[in-house]
């Protein structure tokens, strides 16, 4: 019977258990391509094009900043896929304004020595441009393991119970899978793509072109900030690697403050509900809750010295620096699975800042 490592990990706010899943277990559960896997292959470049994509390619600092801030600019999605091959991540790229847009482009601006204003001003097309100025779109052919999953039909919202009932927390359909593969908002890729058949093998579709899924140094050293929501990854030279928006507790439950270091690292985790460490949720009894990749923690788990606590994905990737959590620190699916991959066992994790966000 194949081992299973278990990592026991209730929180006072996240409360979980994370657990690694054996080859046989991934094989029943993990949906294709899951976030942080290596990039499928992207079809070569096709004609036909919708004119959003169109307008993505053709962007540029000639463009002024969109009227309505909640509509899809083509500017704002070629900016946060150009952030995001640049490892600073804008969290899920959707082409509207945003605070983890800014926060993208102000570490982006301080790290290559430009005025720090959060804006997308024609210095910073210039260096974006200059670090990486191919194309920010990719066709992608849609496989029939595209189409079959696993899936599930739909996950119960905060009802935990109803959560552990299933036999894995997978992606409810194509859709949701591919636009967490490329880093992508639903809204944008089906803009992108308007009629597409996302359930239909063979179909065309064009979907963010990213960089690699790795980072290309070890990270010895995590910063926190809880003010801003922000995580910062760097090497033993003190080189910063990456950059991610991250939701870190809240003013009623606190993450920690100060050093504490990087325990283990556990990808596809369980999520385990203890009532009794609990200070939220209604059921009465314990809970382990199957994994996937919209399971609470998501599809990583990187456990902390101190005990229950640690950084990890999320079902709602749309949502990360946007709500308040129980203590822990969420960060995008593929985030936390590129910082995982990434980060050794003793790494340093810096706390700093206070919570901002009420819960």
């Amino acid at each position: 019977m194949p081992s299973t490592f278990r990592l026991a990990a209730l929180m006072a706010g996240c409360a979980l258990a994370a657990a690694a899943c054996s080859k046989g277990e991934d094989k029943a559960e993990t949906p294709p391509a899951a976030a942080g896997a290596p990039q499928p292959k992207a079809a070569p470049a096709a004609n036909g094009r919708s004119p959003l994509a169109q307008a993505v390619e053709a962007a540029g600092p000639q463009d002024a900043p969109p009227a309505d801030p909640s509509m899809i600019a083509p500017s704002l999605v070629r900016v946060q896929v150009l952030l995001d091959r640049a490892r600073f991540s804008p969290g899920s790229i959707d082409g509207v304004t945003g605070t983890n847009l800014r926060l993208a482009i102000e570490a982006f601006q301080q790290a290559r020595g430009l005025t720090v204003d959060g804006q997308v001003t024609p210095d910073l097309w210039k260096a974006l441009i200059e670090a990486d100025g191919g194309p920010v779109l990719s066709d992608y052919v849609i496989t029939p393991d595209d189409v079959m999953g696993p899936y599930v039909k739909s996950i119960p919202k905060d009802d935990y119970e109803a959560m552990a009932k299933l036999p894995a927390l997978s992606y409810t359909g194509p859709l949701e899978a591919l636009a967490e593969r490329f880093h992508m908002d639903e809204a944008l890729l089906q803009a992108l793509n308007p009629g597409a058949d996302f359930t239909k093998a063979g179909t065309r579709i064009a979907v963010a072109a990213l960089g690699p899924a790795e980072l290309p140094a070890r990270v010895t050293r995590i910063e926190i900030d809880k003010t801003i929501g922000q995580v910062r990854a760097f090497d033993d030279q003190d080189v910063l690697q990456a950059v991610y928006p991250a939701t870190v507790g809240s003013t009623e439950r606190p993450a920690p403050s100060g050093e504490l270091a990087v325990n283990t690292v556990a990808p596809r985790p369980t999520y385990t509900y203890d009532p009794s460490r609990l200070t939220f949720g209604k059921p009465k009894g314990k809970l382990t809750i199957k994994a996937g990749p919209n399971n609470p923690v998501g599809g990583t788990w990187i456990d902390l010295t101190k005990d229950t606590y640690g950084i990890h994905g999320t079902p709602d990737p749309k949502l990360v620096n946007k709500r308040a959590s129980h203590g822990c620190v969420r960060l995008t699916n593929w985030d936390a699975a590129q910082l995982g991959k990434a980060v050794e066992k003793g790494a340093k994790v810096v706390f700093m800042g206070e919570e901002a966000r009420a819960a």
